[in-house]
């Protein structure tokens, strides 16, 4: 089994085949999108594939060390860019090809009109091996 971070961009990288901003979406078409992540999430549940997952607010800062004794908070999340993670979902599968396969489903989350949303999402395995010889958790 290997874990995989399937990360769920608004806004910014490529554009989603359903590109009406989610602030113009319908009180229904929310929901139906939020009951398809809830249903999918679900069913990685019942097949044992499924290890956590989180919406993310749009309010967020970029923080760093500085060197100073208190870090630089700066507004964000969109310092320099426009993108938005709107969400993550941790699965553990058995192969990349899994992986490809529940991320694609995943994207066909439905959006304004009832249409599948067809975003990008960021599929990024979790690293296995360490450089001192330890393995992840």
């Amino acid at each position: 089994m290997a874990k995989y971070l399937f990360l769920k961009h608004y806004v910014g990288g490529p554009a989603p085949v359903n590109d009406v901003p989610m602030d113009r979406w319908t009180q229904e078409e929310v929901d139906a999108h939020i009951r398809f992540m809830d249903d999918f999430a679900d069913r990685l549940r019942e097949s044992g594939e499924f290890v956590d997952a989180q919406a993310l607010s749009p309010d967020g800062m970029w923080v760093r060390f500085d060197g100073e004794g208190k870090p630089p908070v700066v507004d964000g999340p969109f310092a320099e860019t426009k993108d938005l993670v709107a969400g993550w979902m941790v699965v553990d599968v058995d192969s990349r090809e899994r992986a490809v396969e529940l991320a694609g489903e995943l994207s066909a989350a439905p959006a304004a009109g009832g249409r599948p949303l067809g975003e990008w999402l960021e599929v990024r395995p979790f690293l296995d091996d360490r450089p001192n010889g330890t393995t992840s958790a």
